[in-house]
């Protein structure tokens, strides 16, 4: 029998718990726990019974293969080089915090001293490999859209540019590079980093995002030119009932990325 991958997720909230609860079963995966900020291990030990939670990696009493950021930007930035340093291989769905070049540069680094990988789940948005393979002849053009409903926008910046709560039409509150969108909206512009790094980079990436009273989904929009020829791309996710911040399919990207790293074929 082939030996079960040992993982470890980093963060129980909403898209930490889906992930856990459907790997939990899994007979190619064997999860290990929760690697939590210290105090809160009760708490994390609690979503799924049975496996540890802890506030230091060295402390899991079976070593993770993998390691799952589930946690955000400032979980990424707590635990991502240390874990790369030390030999595991790291998945993250917070690819908005590479925005910020010198975290960038100290996960790469990491990474290559460990002889690690940094691994970056897609979230919630499709195409990436389009984008990767048109690279290779190059793109003239691509902007990246992300739509939601006003209460998807609520905590970020968003406020201070409109009234979301009397919204009555669609409305841009943002419009710039993928840069600016990821340090600006690091819990909204994870997609728009994800296209970003896929394509052409961070600052040649067009980014619009819009506050839409008539939606109930998450809207994700990529339009690509280049020697490939023309894109078109549009997904339309439902959002957590708890976190409208974040799409399901988002959750579902980081199982099915954990997933092929055991599978046989991939």
């Amino acid at each position: 029998m082939a030996k079960k991958l040992n993982v470890a997720i980093i963060g129980f909230g909403a898209i930490g718990t889906y992930v856990a609860k459907n790997l939990i079963d899994d007979q190619a995966i064997n999860l290990v726990g929760f690697l939590c900020r210290e105090g809160r291990e009760e708490i994390a030990a609690q979503i799924v019974p049975g496996i540890e939670a802890v506030s230091k990696l060295s402390d899991f009493s079976i070593a993770p293969d993998l390691v799952a950021d589930c946690g955000g930007h400032a979980a990424l930035r707590a635990h991502g080089p240390a874990i790369l340093r030390g030999g595991t291989d790291l998945v993250t769905i917070s690819i908005g915090a590479l925005a910020n070049a010198g975290l960038a540069t100290e996960l790469e680094n990491a990474a290559r001293s460990g002889n690690a990988q940094l691994r970056l789940a897609s979230g919630s948005i499709g195409a990436l490999d389009i984008l990767s393979a048109a690279m290779t002849g190059g793109l003239e053009e691509i902007i990246y859209r992300g739509r939601k409903p006003p209460s998807g926008w609520k905590g970020s910046p968003a406020e201070q540019a409109l009234e979301l709560d009397s919204l009555t039409q669609a409305a841009i509150h943002f419009k710039g590079s993928a840069r600016k969108a990821a340090l600006q909206y690091p819990k909204n512009a994870n997609v728009a980093a994800a296209v970003a790094l896929a394509g052409p980079g961070l600052d040649e990436t067009k980014v619009e995002l819009i506050a839409d009273p008539a939606i109930t989904r998450n809207i994700h929009e990529i339009e690509a030119s280049g020697a490939f020829g023309k894109m078109q791309f549009r997904v339309e996710a439902n959002p957590f009932p708890d976190n409208p911040k974040s799409s399901m399919l988002a959750a579902m990207s980081m199982v099915s990325t954990i997933r092929k790293m055991c599978a046989p074929v991939a």
